[in-house]
């Protein structure tokens, strides 16, 4: 048996046991593992008496994944971006960001659920996962929206949708993992996220709005903020605004010289300065406890999720599929734009059935070559092109557009996780009424990809300024 019909014979188990309900990180590193003994012992002529040899060959191989592909520097990322977040929560900068957001906005049709999808905006600027983000104003925005009279359904919808922009806002732990998954630079995919990530909250508020004027009972604007109230809500929320300067800053220096230094740096001090925020809005021993630990288990779970794929990695290189689907796709007679579309298809109906990093990890070794050669290669220039933009320049483009598609997967059924997240921290909600409100957003989400597809500038302007 060739070495690509054992790849793609391990990978379709894969997939069963995915479905079944086996976590992606034991079923990538199981599947791994079975496909490497697999091709070394093929190697020895399927010999009884070298099946040992064969097993020791492959457990030496996939034993040697985790440390050599963890230990790296970027990844470090992932824990201080995660930390920001929890510091915030709770130094108060979540609700001081949603209040002053309130005082601002809430008095346009929808303005309170608009107001909320600005400040997950404003949160997700400093924090790096979505599933926090929608516990958090599941806590905050949904009660003030009842209060004042939203559909339930709506005001959880709002909260599971808005959750999703922590997913493409930098300090983003999914785009840290696609950047070490491709081999692409961190900072300037970083730095790519941020137009659009405001550009999909936008596209939400909008989506607000309109609703809010032809549905006039779903979600009513609230008065009577004087402009003083409104200006004195600011100050409170301006720490958030300093750690994404911060940010921003250590990725890409806006005088036009060198950087002040590395994304992780970056990520290092804002979390300090949240860190000294949460002190000084006396924040005690037992709730940094708690943000720690939080960290600890979120990072713990995203890291075995990397282990476990990376050694699926390791075998898909051995049976050469990566290569073959790439032949197959730039020999296929469609035009390349169309088959990007199809491929962003297929990400929206595997996103119904596996989390948001998991898919992007066991999908990307294959796909990502695949784009590449569809656009001439990695090494290929804008100029001679398929899609008028250079390698390194694709590279990031396809990022944003498979980061959006997980942000697309983390609120579509069966198993859309900042619904089931928004659901539990509401007992008042269940899991269908958050899916029902939740749905008029698939739209917004589908024309903000649509966009991104047809003006790659919205995504690329960041980066080329880094140069």
């Amino acid at each position: 048996m060739e070495t690509i019909d054992i790849g793609l014979w391990v990978t379709g188990g894969l997939l069963v046991m995915v479905l079944a309900g086996m976590r992606v990180a034991f079923a990538a590193g199981l599947a791994g593992l079975i496909g490497l003994v697999w091709i070394f012992w093929a190697k020895f002529g399927y010999d009884p008496d070298r099946f040992g040899k064969a097993l020791t060959v492959a457990v030496k191989t996939a034993g040697q994944v985790p440390h050599s592909k963890v230990a790296s520097h970027t990844l470090s990322l992932i824990p201080t971006f995660i930390l920001i977040g929890y510091l915030a929560y709770y130094a108060g900068l979540t609700r001081a960001l949603f209040e002053a957001a309130k005082r601002w906005i809430a008095w346009v049709p929808g303005g309170l659920a608009v107001s909320t999808v600005f400040a997950t905006a404003g949160f997700a600027a400093v924090s790096g996962a979505s599933v926090a983000t929608s516990a958090v104003f599941a806590r905050i925005a949904i009660p003030e929206m009842l209060d004042v009279g939203y559909n339930k359904r709506f005001a959880a919808g709002v909260v599971a949708a808005g959750g999703t922009l922590a997913s493409l806002i930098p300090p983003s732990a999914i785009l840290v993992i696609y950047a070490i998954i491709v081999e692409q630079d961190v900072g300037k995919l970083l730095l790519a996220g941020f137009i659009p990530g405001a550009f999909s909250a936008v596209i939400y508020g909008a989506l607000i709005v309109g609703i809010a004027v032809v549905f006039k009972t779903v979600g009513p604007p609230v008065t009577g903020f004087t402009w003083r109230q409104r200006f004195a809500a600011v100050p409170a929320a301006l720490p958030i605004v300093a750690v994404i300067l911060i940010i921003i800053g250590f990725v890409y220096n806006p005088f036009g010289e060198q950087a002040w230094g590395t994304p992780t740096e970056g990520g290092a001090i804002g979390a300090f300065i949240v860190f000294c925020f949460a002190i000084i809005h006396g924040m005690r021993w037992g709730e940094l406890k708690s943000a720690l630990l939080e960290t600890a288990k979120l990072t713990a779970m995203i890291f075995s999720i990397i282990w476990g794929v990376l050694i699926y990695v390791r075998f898909l290189g051995f049976a050469d599929l990566p290569g073959a689907f790439s032949d197959w796709i730039t020999g296929l007679s469609m035009s390349p734009m169309l088959i990007l579309i199809c491929i962003l298809l297929a990400y929206a109906v595997l996103g119904m059935f596996m989390d948001a990093i998991g898919m992007l990890l066991l999908t990307l070794p294959v796909v990502y070559p695949a784009v590449m050669a569809l656009n001439g290669g990695e090494a290929v220039s804008a100029a001679d092109s398929t899609f008028g933009m250079s390698g390194t320049m694709c590279a990031i483009w396809f990022g944003i557009l498979v980061v959006k598609m997980a942000e697309f997967c983390l609120i579509t059924p069966p198993i859309g996780l900042n619904c089931f997240v928004v659901a539990g921290v509401r007992p008042d909600l269940s899991v269908q009424d958050v899916f029902r409100g939740v749905a008029p957003f698939f739209v917004a989400d589908a024309v903000t990809i649509a966009l991104l597809v047809a003006f790659p500038g919205i995504v690329l302007y960041l980066p080329s300024l880094a140069g």
